[in-house]
């Protein structure tokens, strides 16, 4: 994980908020590429959903009338169990001790060693509170969502009435979300403000077991047809004890972090909870009537994930490190479609001015349909190195032999092959480069 966070760094893909003031714990900016590769995953996130039919988009409030968290029992329930040391002053979750590691030497998980003494477990609820309005009484007291789903719900009836669709359909998010984590960390693995990327499949009740199943499938072949090794991907059904009172089902899609495996992506059997508590919380009833008089309150299944996590599994999943002509070579084999840059544009003699026009001129003609980089800085070797740790598939270099027969060499990230190009064949070579199916080579 150290390796990512300095990759990310280095190379402007994530680095702590406010840095110059010190940080604040577990908060991140994106930089440039970072920017690229959250927007390359949202953008394949809706393609997917989006491409059905049955499924449609919402954008709901981050601020939402707090009876909403009364109802969904986040204001009660939404909670972990908190303890703190005495002796090193840190707090820890109380059911994570044996994940945990006392910053005193010997380092013990809290609560082992010799000096650590910790306080009675108590509730700490992850909402971030704040206020609506000039006055800061009971009553303007509101909340940083925890979660996107609830505005899906809360809008059910609205969205069954414009969309014009019945059960099974889905309702899609992405959006902003806020936990007050008691023990953040692990770079962006667990993060205070996070996106979130959720949908909502409204069904009906007995056919509920069969789009959980459905769900879960559908969702691990989108991580391994965006190029994560399915070596590293796995499905854990959670035990009764695991699952929330509501839910009939809950698996996690989970990765092969540095830390472990530990869940990417959850998905769950809701049954009708929360149609049912808004439904009695706010008197209006959030149920489907068919034409025939069939009345029903739909289950809810939810694939659910935060952009983050996914983040950091394309990142450690590409990253890679290989000895290239008696030099070390850092590389990260992205899937392209995910790829920050699709490829870069590099004169060879960029004092040359007729490399560097040609380069120009090809640089501006791919930039009207794909996300490219013009680089004329450095030697050509560190030129490539550069864009291979920003994950860059291919690297078309303009040398001597274009002012002569008006080709490019094309360099491919993974394989290092080069192979020659008549610059005019350039945008549809890459267009369709950039649709075949790609698999890691260190699957």
């Amino acid at each position: 994980m150290d390796r990512i966070v300095s990759l990310s760094k280095r190379r402007g893909f994530a680095f702590p908020s406010s840095e110059i003031y010190g940080g604040l714990g577990s908060t991140y900016d994106y930089g440039h590429y970072g920017v690229l590769l959250k927007q390359n995953v949202i953008d394949a996130w809706w393609d997917a959903m989006l491409e059905r039919d049955d499924i449609v988009a919402l954008d709901s409030a981050i601020l939402q009338h707090p009876r909403v968290w009364e109802a969904s029992g986040h204001l009660a329930g939404f909670s972990d169990p908190l303890v703190d040391c005495r002796a090193c002053q840190r707090r820890f979750r109380a059911d994570h001790l044996e994940q945990a590691q006392c910053p005193h030497k010997p380092s013990r998980p809290p609560g082992q060693g010799p000096d650590c003494d910790l306080t009675a477990a108590r509730d700490f609820n992850l909402m971030f509170s704040t206020t609506v309005g000039p006055v800061q009484d009971a009553g303007s007291t509101a909340y940083l969502r925890p979660e996107t789903a609830q505005g899906i719900f809360i809008n059910f009836k609205n969205v069954l009435q414009l969309a014009r669709r019945k059960p099974p359909f889905g309702i899609a998010q992405v959006g902003k979300s806020f936990r007050n984590e008691i023990t953040p960390g692990n770079f962006l693995f667990r993060v205070r403000e996070f996106e979130q990327m959720e949908m909502e499949y409204f069904v009906p009740p007995d056919e509920a077991e069969k789009w959980y199943r459905y769900w879960i499938d559908e969702r691990l072949s989108w991580y391994v047809n965006l190029g994560l090794r399915e070596s590293t991907l796995r499905v854990r059904e959670h035990e009764e004890e695991e699952r929330s009172h509501y839910s009939s089902g809950t698996s996690d899609i989970e990765y092969l972090y540095p830390i472990g495996w530990q869940e990417l992506e959850g998905v769950a059997n809701r049954g009708d909870f929360d149609l049912t508590q808004h439904t009695r919380s706010s008197g209006t009833k959030l149920e489907f009537v068919g034409q025939e008089g069939e009345r029903y309150t739909p289950h809810v299944i939810e694939p659910a994930v935060s952009i983050e996590r996914i983040f950091v599994a394309m990142l450690c999943d590409a990253y890679d490190e290989e000895v290239v002509g008696e030099r070390e070579r850092t590389v990260l084999r992205l899937h392209p479609l995910i790829a920050p840059v699709k490829a870069a544009v590099l004169p060879l003699i960029p004092r040359d001015e007729g490399m560097s026009s040609r380069a120009r001129e090809l640089y501006e003609l791919l930039r009207k349909r794909h996300t490219v980089e013009h680089d004329d800085s450095g030697q050509i070797g560190r030129r490539y190195r550069r864009q291979d740790e920003i994950g860059t598939p291919w690297a078309f270099t303009v040398d001597e032999q274009t002012l002569e027969d008006e080709t490019v060499t094309v360099r491919d990230r993974d394989s290092l092959a080069q192979d020659r190009l008549a610059i005019a064949d350039v945008p549809a070579w890459l267009d369709t480069a950039l649709e075949r199916p790609w698999r890691s080579p260190k699957a």
